[in-house]
Parts: C-alpha cells; structure tokens; sequence
C-alpha cells in the first residue's frame, strides 16, 4: 500500500520543482492541496530562501498562481 505523501513531502516536491523550471508542478500542488486537507491545515508555508524567484515579485506570483489551484501560500520569517 502507498502511503499519502505528507505536507512537508508535499512541499519539498514543489521546490524540487520549482528548481526544475516548474515540471509537473500543478500536479504538485494538487498533492499539496490533499496533504493539507488531510492535516487539517488551511495554508503552506514555504521558505522565501528556498525559492527560485526570492524577490517581492516572486512570491506574489507563487502566491497568486497557487491561490487560483486552492492553495493558501505563507512564507517563513
């Protein structure tokens, strides 16, 4: 049996992703989406360090593009 992946899985596979120039990554955060729904978390929170595009306009966009999939996006302090 396969096991759900988590949401620190989940979020570790959109910044391998994210790293790969955005491969599959709907299909990410549709993962992402389930494991929160499974953790009863309402958000993500994502380090801005880890980000490819670490810059004002670059989170804004993530936040926007994951917003229209259903997904809440936060970063770290």
């Amino acid at each position: 049996m396969v096991s759900e992946p988590t949401v620190a899985e989940a979020t570790d596979r959109i910044y391998a992703s994210l790293q790969a120039d955005n491969a599959d990554i709907d299909l990410h955060i549709a993962t992402l989406k389930a494991a929160l729904m499974r953790a009863g978390l309402k958000e993500a929170v994502f380090d801005p360090t880890r980000l490819v595009q670490n810059n004002r306009s670059g989170r804004k966009l993530m936040q926007a593009y994951f917003r229209q999939r259903g997904v809440t996006v936060k970063f770290s302090a």
